[in-house]
């Protein structure tokens, strides 16, 4: 009887600290997302495009979460101008991150009704490619770009 005490608040206390971490994890990819914006883009390509255009005609995605995954592009430009990555490889680090912050925003997709699904994740690749090939990184693979993707 002991020992299944002791299991069970084994369990317990891994499954907090499983929730715990996660939210931690989430709460600081996040962190900066809102903190960004379009006028701190150098390239003019950039500032003048249209991001996550299809998602925001589309009434099923919550305009302030299609706000945050433009943050999150935002931010992932400023991060090219400033770490001016030299190749392919440096590029996927920096767009695996952001690709990173958009997982982290799925529960809250899932919250309003809504997920990162077909639609989305298109439209968030295609904007992906654009940034790619705004920065000269024309032959960018679209899959390795958002490789850890959960959409």
């Amino acid at each position: 009887m002991q020992n299944l005490i002791f299991i069970t608040t084994a369990v317990l206390l891994l499954i907090t600290t499983f929730f715990l971490i996660r939210s931690y994890y989430r709460n600081n990819l996040l962190s900066t997302v809102e903190s960004v914006s379009i006028i701190d883009i150098h390239n003019e390509q950039i500032r003048d495009y249209a991001f996550l255009a299809d998602m925001r005609s589309d009434s099923y995605f919550p305009s302030f979460l299609v706000d945050k995954c433009e943050s999150i592009l935002i931010e992932l430009c400023i991060n090219i101008e400033q770490r001016q990555p030299q190749n392919l490889k440096e590029l996927y680090k920096l767009t695996h991150t952001a690709t990173r912050k958009m997982n982290a925003l799925e529960s809250e997709f899932f919250e309003n009704d809504s997920e990162i699904e077909t639609a989305a994740r298109e439209s968030i690749g295609k904007d992906f490619e654009f940034i790619a090939k705004a920065y000269t990184f024309n032959n960018a693979n679209i899959e390795r770009l958002i490789a850890p993707r959960n959409w």
